[in-house]
This record gives structure tokens, sequence and C-alpha cells, in this order.
């Protein structure tokens, strides 16, 4: 990323820096992370979203993920299809056996998306990167963040959010 220090620094510092599922997308979470922390002012808030740790779940889908971005264009349906039958297959399922079986698409077409479309943003969003809601608290915290709110995902797929309030005395002194 030359250049991108340089210019986040001219942007200045704000009240609110708000990144929502990105930075786990840069192929440098904490560096990012630590890049957009410099743009809030003291006392303002840093607002996140991160993708959560599942373990095993979470490097099986970082290898499809890889996979399907290095095939070419024309065989990227072998990955989606069983992907798009693994995310959406229960959905639809559960639809069927409540009779509605476009009942859980509602979700995604609230996001803007139709599911397929979903689906391919999901399996060709790479780089992916993961961290846990306690990697993301100690990190932040050690660059002088509060947490004031934290919703998880459970433990399942998903972001997890966090609002973090900067201290305005700088960061943490650690007791010896």
């Amino acid at each position: 990323m030359p250049g991108t220090k340089t210019y986040l620094a001219s942007l200045g510092q704000f009240d609110v820096v708000y990144s929502w599922g990105v930075l786990h997308h840069t192929g440098d979470l904490w560096r990012a992370l630590q890049l957009v922390s410099q743009r809030v002012a003291a006392d303002g808030r840093l607002w996140i979203a991160v993708y959560n740790d599942q373990g095993w779940a979470s490097y099986l889908w970082g290898l499809i993920k890889r996979l399907y971005n290095r095939l070419p264009p024309a065989l990227r349906g072998v990955v989606l299809v069983p992907a798009f039958l693994r995310l959406w297959g229960p959905t639809v399922l559960r639809g069927v056996l409540a009779g509605n079986p476009l009942r859980g698409w509602k979700s995604s077409a609230e996001r803007g998306m139709f599911p397929w479309t979903d689906v391919v943003d999901w399996v060709g969003g790479y780089p992916f990167e993961v961290a846990t809601p306690g990697e993301v608290f100690n990190f932040c915290h050690a660059l002088g963040f509060e947490l004031e709110r934290l919703k998880t995902c459970g433990g399942g797929r998903g972001c997890n959010e966090f609002l973090f309030r900067k201290n305005g005395r700088g960061a943490p002194k650690c007791a010896a």
C-alpha cells in the first residue's frame, strides 16, 4: 500500500471513523485497522465490523475463496454452485417445510442483492481475513481505544461489530 499512509494522513482526523466489512478484505487486516485508527480524533469513535474467526471453517472458506479467484471465469461455477447449495440450501429447505420456499430470500433482497449475487460476492471476497472478538479488542485497546459496544455473531459466521471510543489521553499505560 505505497502512499496509503500519506494519503490517509492528509485526510485529517474525525469524530467518527466507520468501516463496515472492509478491513478484512485489504490483505493486511491489522495494518489497515492501525491506519484507520489514526484518523480517529481524541474522544472520537471507531465503528467497525470484522469477520468472525470460526477456526477450521474460516480456514476452509479462505481456501474456497482463493480457489474461486484463481479459476478462469468460465470455471468459477464449479465453486459457486456447491457454495450456493451450502449457503442457501438450508434456508430454502426451511422455507419449503414452512410452505414458503422463498421466505428466507427476503433478507438477501433487503440488503440489495439477490441470493445468487450474494453468493458470488461472498465466495469472490478475497483477500479474506478473520479475527476473534478478543483479538480485535486487544489490538484496539493497545492503540488507546475503549470498547463501548460489542455485538458478536455468537461464534458463527458473519461479522462481529465493535464500537470503540478513543481515549483522549493516548494509549493506556501498563502497570509494572
